[in-house]
């Protein structure tokens, strides 16, 4: 799409929330329907209507790629979430759709189909799909960032094997999403955070970060740019200036940040031709205590009012995707709805 399609959007006062898994979960048989992509496309479809939104928001399900990689070497199904590489695999394995997947790319052929909303795709980004892949990412990530290799380290050679297998992952199941019909893609790389980068040594250089980080999602800007596909980044992790910086160069049409961003001072770090998306605080929205109904309407009210301030695209949306807690869903809707409410 037009990047002034986005533009647009910021400039009407819309407000939108990745708030799919919400909807799932008020049906009882939500194991099911995320299976079977034509039900789940209804679902995505009743999301959107819902929050009254144009983009159709998939689930933000980050665990799928990791299913697909792990399947393909032999990996059993009932040992995927645990599942951990010591050594460096010796086979490529062969890609094929998981169930999840399929319906995943069966709900945005519905979109694209049998809808007039705009069709949206999700994956994880290599570098947190590494992440889960070893037990222990920090450790390796810091020798790397020393200088030492994978000819040093047995370590640093597998996480820099398992971010190519990733990437190549990441690339077909992105693919299959774009051939169901998908006009723009979300791409989480949430793990990206100076959590598993020192910050000490990014003060020195960010060869490392450029190298497991930027390398890989600039390779995956161009293959969705070759295909006519829009690029929405998020990143939710605790991160540095360098870091949203560095994203920038990806030039998505919207950047999503977590709400230990102050989205305000972000805009001097992003052109304006990317829209700024966020970024309530809303994983503390299942707890009144954490997060009351009138400190969401204070904090939307500071994010529109300091957004329009200095003038750069915005959109007020979550900080990650809502997920639905048991429970607690009554609690969590008023708070979707008192954001909802602002402009």
């Amino acid at each position: 799409m037009e990047r002034q399609f986005y533009l647009d959007l910021a400039a009407s006062g819309m407000s939108m929330p990745i708030g799919t898994h919400l909807v799932l979960h008020e049906h009882n048989d939500h194991a099911a329907i995320v299976q079977d992509g034509q039900r789940l496309g209804r679902v995505v479809a009743e999301s959107a209507r819902r929050f009254r939104m144009p983009l159709a928001f998939p689930l933000m399900d980050l665990k799928l790629e990791k299913e697909a990689l792990l399947l393909a070497r032999g990996v059993p199904a009932s040992a995927v979430d645990a599942y951990h590489f010591a050594e460096i695999p010796e086979s490529n394995g062969e890609f094929r759709l998981t169930k999840n997947m399929a319906a995943v790319c069966g709900a945005i052929r519905y979109i694209a189909t049998e809808t007039d909303l705009i069709p949206v795709g999700m994956g994880i980004g290599p570098f947190s799909l590494m992440t889960k892949l070893i037990s222990d990412p920090i450790a390796p990530v810091f020798m790397a960032g020393t200088g030492m290799t994978g000819e040093d380290e047995p370590e640093v050679a597998l996480v820099e094997r398992l971010l190519e297998l990733g990437f190549a992952t990441i690339q077909k199941y992105l693919d299959a999403q774009i051939e169901a019909g998908a006009k723009a893609i979300i791409l989480c790389e949430p793990a990206a955070n100076k959590v598993y980068f020192s910050p000490n040594q990014l003060a020195e250089s960010y060869e490392v970060f450029d190298r497991y980080v930027m390398r890989f999602n600039l390779a995956l800007r161009e293959q969705l740019r070759s295909r006519g596909v829009d690029l929405i980044f998020h990143d939710c992790g605790e991160l540095l200036d360098g870091m949203v910086q560095r994203f920038a160069a990806l030039d998505p049409a919207m950047i999503s940040l977590g709400s230990s961003r102050l989205l305000w001072e972000d805009a001097a770090l992003l052109p304006k031709s990317t829209v700024l998306y966020g970024n309530l605080p809303t994983k503390q929205f299942y707890s009144d205590e954490l997060c009351s109904v009138a400190r969401v309407r204070q904090l939307s009210d500071t994010l529109h009012q300091r957004m329009r301030s200095i003038g750069h695209p915005f959109i007020l949306g979550s900080e990650c995707d809502i997920l639905s807690v048991p429970g607690c869903e009554q609690t969590i809707q008023a708070k979707v709805e008192a954001f909802l409410q602002t402009n």
